[in-house]
C-alpha cells in the first residue's frame, strides 16, 4: 500500500489539477455518444476567483463529471469575457502610474497595451478554476474578443440592423462620469444612502407660490415644467399657469400628469427631462425639450446656470446652490432623507443622466419569441419559481442600449457618411467586409463609429459563438442547444435572458434545455461579502487551509433550493473531516488486503446489508443528480460514506476479516469503489487518488458510473435489528457515564434472532455480553425492534450515580426555566435578532430533552 498515513490535500490536489489541465477532457462531435453540454459563464478577464465562482463552477463540474461517467459526450466549454469597462479601468490605472492617460497614447496604442496586459495577466482566473478541479475542455477555451467571437458579434449586429431591430437614436441614458460611458439599467446599483430633502419656493404668476421638494437642487436650472397629479385638489387651480425657476428669469408651465406621487414631498414635481428617467417620460408625453445643466464630466454648464455655480462639480454645486437659495429666500425647509443612490456597478461612482445618440436593440419583438418558448415549456428552471420571474422581465422589457463610449471592446461596425449623413452597416452576407462607399450616396467619405458594444452584447451570443457560429461548424451541429446553464440568479436578466433572446432569434430554438440558478454565497451572519465590510472569504485561502475538495463539497452540500448560502467556516471543517474519514477508511481497506489469507468465502449479514444499501444508494444518488438536486446528492453520499460504510460496515467487517472471509474483503473493496464513484463529481481529487490506489487504474473520471444492483430487504431488516441492539447498548453506556470501550452486560428483548446469529459482531460493536435473565433494576432503552436492559450493579456505585443525576437534573431545570422566561418576556421575540431567538429555542429544546431522559433513567433504577 502506498498511501501515507495522513491525507494532505496540498500534496495530492495540485498533481491531479495539472493532469486535468495538461490532458483535458476533449469533446468529440463525431463520437456517436449523446452529448451533454454546459457553457461556462465566462468570468471577467480581470477577475480572480471569489466564492460565487467557486460555487458556480463546482456545480457545473459536478454535473459534467457525473454525465461523463454516465457515458455522455460531456462538453464543458470554458472561456473568459473581455469585461469592457473593468479591463479598461485596470489598464488606465497602470498608465496613471506612468503619468499618462489613454488619450496620451491614442486608441490604437492603448488597445495594444490592453492586449499585452491580457496576454500577461488575463486568464488568471481560469488557472484558479483549474486548481479547483474544473474538468473543462480547455482545448476549446474561448475569449469574447478572439477572432471567432468577434465574427459572431459583427454578424449578429448586421442581422439586427438590416432586420430593423438595431437603431440609433438620442435617449436618456445612465452615464458614469468616472468610466466615461453609458450603462444599462442592469449595470446600475441602487443603495439606500443618507441624504437631504430640500423644499424650494417657486413663484407662480399672479402672486402665488408653489413649494417643491427635491433631493437634487443643483438640477433646478434644467427644469422644463412643474407637474402635479390631475386629481390633487391643492394644485388644480394652478394647472396651466407658469412658475419661475428660482434665481433665474425663466418661466415654466405647471401641468398635470398621473405619474406624480401626491404623497411624496409637497406633491408637486419639478420636471427635469435631461436628468431623471421619470421626468424624461413625463417630458416625452408633454413635448418638453430636455435641457442639461451637467456635462459628461459631472460639472455644471450652460447659460441657465448662475455664474457662481458654473464649472463646479455637481456635488460641490449642490452645496453652493443651497446657500444661494437660502440667501434669496427660496429655501423653505431642509431635512434628512434617505435617497436611493444610483451608482456604477463597476466603480461605485454616482451615475448621471445624459441624452445623446446611442445604439439600441428593439427587445420586444425579440422577447416575444422567448416568451413563446418558455410558455411551451421548452426551457426548464431549477428552482421552478424563476421561470415566472424570467417571463415577467421579458414581458416588460425595454429596448437595450448596446453602445458604450469605451475603446476596449468590439468596435461597432457602422460607418457614417460625411456627405449625406447616412449610416452604412455591411449586409449579413458580407458582414466581415468594411465598406468603402456610403450605401446611400456612394461617397467614400466614411468614418467608423468610435463606440464599442456593451460587454453583455457579446456575452449574449456565448452559447452560439463558443461553438463557432455563425459558421455551421461540426461543434454547432453536434452540441447546440446546450443542456444545463448554471448561473447565479443575480444575472438572470443581464445574461441568461439575453442568451435566450439570441438563441431563439438566430437559431430558432432554445440555447439550453434547463437553467439551474443558485444563490449567493454570504458570510456566516448572512451578510453579502464585501471588502468594505471586511467579511470576504477568499476561496484560494480556503483551498490552502482545507483543500479544494473540502471547499467544493461544503458549497455543494449547502446549495439547497437555489437559496443564498451562509458559509460558516465550520462547514469547511465538516467537509475536511469527511475527506479524512474517507481517506482513513480507504487505508483500512488497503491494509486489510495486505497479506490477507482466505479461509472462507461466504457472505455475512453485514456484507448482504452493505450490498443492498449500496444498491439503494446508487439509485437514490443517481436520481438526485438527474433532478439537478446536487445538494441532496451530496448529503446522500455523505450519509452513505460516513454512517453506513465507515461507522457500521467497516466496523462490522472486522470479525469476518480476522476469520479470513474473502467475500467480506471483496465487498469492502467493491463498496469503496462504488462510493468513490458516487462522490467523485464533488470531491474529484481525493476520490481519484484513492481509486488509483485501490484499483491501479489511471483515471476515475473516465470510469463508468455504478449500476444499481438488487436489494436484499431481508438482510436490511435483520441488520437493522442488530444495529438497534448495538445503538441501544451504546446509548445506555453513555447514559450511565461509562467509558465507550467499557464492557457491560445487557439483556435483550424483541427481535433478538439477528443478534444471536451474529453474536461475535454484536460483542465487537457493542462491547457487551448477553445475559439471559431479565434484571429487576436496570437502565432501559427501547428501540423499535429491540429493547435493551443494562443493570448498573457491578459497573458503578448506583447511589453516587443517582446523586449525580439528580444534581444535573436540578441544574437543567434552572436553565430551562431561564430560557422559558427569556422567550416569554414581552418584546423578546420581536426585538431580538432572529439567530438569537433561534439559538435560545434550541437551547431550551436540548435541555428539556436531557431532563426527560434523566427522569426516565432515575425512574428505571428506582
Amino acid at each position: 500500500m502506498d498511501l501515507p498515513k495522513a491525507y494532505d490535500p496540498q500534496t495530492v490536489e495540485p498533481k491531479w489539477a495539472r493532469r486535468w489541465a495538461e490532458r483535458p477532457f476533449v469533446a468529440d462531435p463525431k463520437s456517436g455518444k449523446t452529448p451533454f453540454v454546459i457553457f461556462m459563464p465566462p468570468p471577467n478577464v480581470t477577475g480572480s476567483l471569489h466564492m460565487g465562482h467557486a460555487l458556480d463552477n463546482t456545480l457545473q463540474d459536478a454535473l459534467i463529471r457525473y454525465k461523463r461517467m454516465r457515458g455522455y459526450e460531456a462538453v464543458w466549454l470554458p472561456g473568459t469575457d473581455h469585461a469592457g469597462i473593468a479591463t479598461q479601468v485596470v489598464v488606465e490605472r497602470l498608465l496613471l502610474k506612468e503619468g499618462k492617460t489613454r488619450h496620451d497614447l491614442g486608441r490604437e496604442e492603448f488597445l495594444k497595451r490592453v492586449w499585452r496586459w491580457k496576454e500577461e495577466s488575463g486568464g488568471r482566473i481560469l488557472e484558479q478554476l483549474k486548481r479547483l478541479g474544473a474538468s473543462a475542455d480547455w482545448s476549446r477555451e474561448a475569449f469574447t474578443m478572439d477572432e471567432k467571437r468577434s465574427r459572431a458579434v459583427r454578424y449578429a449586429f448586421s442581422r439586427y440592423y438590416h432586420e430593423g431591430l438595431a437603431y440609433r437614436a438620442p435617449r436618456l441614458v445612465n452615464w458614469c462620469p468616472r468610466c466615461e460611458t453609458t450603462l444599462s439599467d442592469l449595470e446600475v446599483e441602487t443603495e439606500p444612502t443618507p441624504g437631504r430633502l430640500y423644499t424650494l419656493r417657486y413663484e407662480v404668476e399672479g402672486g402665488e407660490a408653489i413649494a417643491i421638494a427635491t433631493v437634487r437642487p443643483e438640477t433646478v436650472f434644467a427644469d422644463q415644467a412643474i407637474a402635479v397629479h390631475p386629481e390633487d385638489e391643492r394644485y388644480r387651480h394652478l394647472i396651466g399657469k407658469k412658475a419661475r425657476i428660482p434665481l433665474t428669469g425663466i418661466w415654466i408651465p405647471i401641468l398635470a400628469d398621473a405619474a406624480v406621487e401626491k404623497e411624496f414631498g409637497t406633491g408637486a414635481l419639478k420636471v427635469t427631462p435631461a436628468h431623471d428617467p421619470l421626468d424624461y417620460e413625463i417630458g416625452e408625453r408633454h413635448g418638453l425639450e430636455p435641457v442639461s445643466v451637467i456635462d459628461l464630466s459631472g460639472r455644471m454648464v450652460g447659460e441657465r446656470v448662475p455664474e457662481p455655480l458654473r464649472g463646479l462639480d455637481r456635488f460641490e454645486a449642490r452645496k453652493k446652490a443651497v446657500e444661494l437659495f437660502r440667501e434669496a429666500g427660496h429655501l423653505l425647509k431642509e431635512e434628512e432623507y434617505t435617497i436611493g443612490m444610483a451608482t456604477c456597478s463597476r466603480c461605485g461612482t454616482p451615475i448621471e443622466y445624459a441624452i445623446f445618440p446611442q445604439w439600441w436593440l428593439s427587445m420586444r419583438p425579440l422577447a416575444e419569441k422567448v416568451i413563446g418558448g418558455l410558455e411551451r415549456g421548452e426551457i426548464a428552471f431549477v428552482p421552478e419559481r424563476w421561470k415566472k420571474v424570467n417571463l415577467d422581465w421579458l414581458k416588460n422589457v425595454r429596448d437595450w442600449n448596446i453602445s458604450r463610449q469605451l475603446w476596449w471592446g468590439h468596435q461597432i461596425p457602422a460607418w457614417y457618411c460625411g456627405d449625406c449623413g447616412g449610416v452604412t452597416v455591411p449586409l449579413p452576407e458580407r458582414y466581415l467586409e468594411d465598406p468603402t462607399h456610403c450605401a446611400h450616396c456612394g461617397s467614400a467619405n466614411l468614418k467608423r463609429d468610435e463606440d464599442v458594444f456593451d460587454t453583455w452584447f457579446s456575452s449574449a451570443l456565448w452559447p452560439l459563438s463558443t461553438l463557432g457560429w455563425p459558421e455551421e461548424t461540426e461543434d454547432l451541429k453536434a452540441f447546440y442547444p446546450g443542456d444545463v446553464l448554471v448561473s447565479g440568479y443575480d444575472i438572470l436578466f443581464l445574461w441568461v435572458s439575453r442568451m435566450e433572446v439570441s438563441g431563439y432569434h438566430f437559431r430558432g430554438e432554445r440555447p439550453f434545455k434547463t437553467v439551474l440558478l443558485h444563490g449567493l454565497v454570504l458570510d456566516e451572519k448572512g451578510q453579502k461579502m464585501s471588502k468594505s465590510k471586511g467579511n470576504v472569504i477568499d476561496p484560494l485561502e480556503m483551498v490552502e487551509r482545507y483543500g479544494a475538495d473540502a471547499l467544493r463539497f461544503a458549497l455543494a452540500y449547502l446549495a439547497t433550493g437555489g437559496q443564498d448560502i451562509r458559509l460558516d467556516p465550520r462547514w469547511l471543517e465538516m467537509a475536511r473531516n469527511f475527506a479524512n474519514k474517507l481517506y482513513n477508511a480507504a487505508r483500512f481497506v488497503l491494509l486489510a488486503r495486505e497479506g490477507f489469507r482466505a479461509e472462507r468465502d461466504e457472505p455475512t449479514l453485514a456484507d448482504r446489508w452493505m450490498t443492498s444499501r449500496l444498491a439503494r444508494g446508487v439509485r437514490e444518488v443517481t436520481a438526485l443528480y438527474e433532478a439537478l438536486d446536487l445538494a441532496q446528492a451530496a448529503r446522500a453520499v455523505y450519509e452513505l460514506v460516513w454512517s453506513e460504510f465507515c461507522d457500521w460496515y467497516l466496523e462490522a467487517s472486522k470479525p469476518a476479516l480476522r476469520a479470513g472471509n474473502a467475500h467480506t474483503l471483496r465487498t469492502l473493496e467493491g463498496a469503496l469503489e462504488t462510493l468513490l464513484k458516487l462522490l467523485h463529481p464533488f470531491m474529484p481529487f481525493l476520490t481519484s487518488e484513492l481509486h488509483q490506489a485501490l484499483t491501479g487504474r489511471e483515471e476515475l473520471a473516465l470510469e463508468p458510473w455504478p449500476e444499481a444492483g438488487g436489494e436484499d430487504l431481508e438482510a436490511e431488516a435483520r441488520f437493522e435489528a442488530l444495529r438497534q441492539a448495538v445503538t441501544g447498548v451504546r446509548a445506555l453506556r453513555a447514559e450511565a457515564g461509562l467509558a465507550p470501550g467499557q464492557e457491560v452486560r445487557v439483556h435483550l428483548e424483541g427481535e433478538v434472532g439477528p443478534v444471536l446469529e451474529n453474536l461475535e459482531v454484536f460483542r465487537f460493536l457493542a462491547r457487551a455480553e448477553l445475559i439471559s435473565e431479565k434484571p429487576e433494576r436496570a437502565l432501559v432503552r427501547a428501540e423499535p425492534k429491540v429493547t435493551v436492559r443494562m443493570p448498573l450493579e457491578g459497573l458503578l456505585d448506583v447511589a453516587v450515580w443517582k446523586a449525580r443525576q439528580e444534581k444535573r437534573l436540578k441544574e437543567l431545570l434552572a436553565l430551562a426555566e431561564r430560557s422559558e422566561k427569556k422567550l416569554s418576556a414581552p418584546g423578546f421575540r420581536e426585538k431580538a435578532p432572529k439567530e438569537v431567538v433561534e439559538a435560545e429555542e434550541a437551547r431550551l429544546r436540548e435541555n428539556l430533552d436531557q431532563i426527560r431522559r434523566i427522569r426516565e433513567a432515575l425512574s428505571q433504577i428506582g
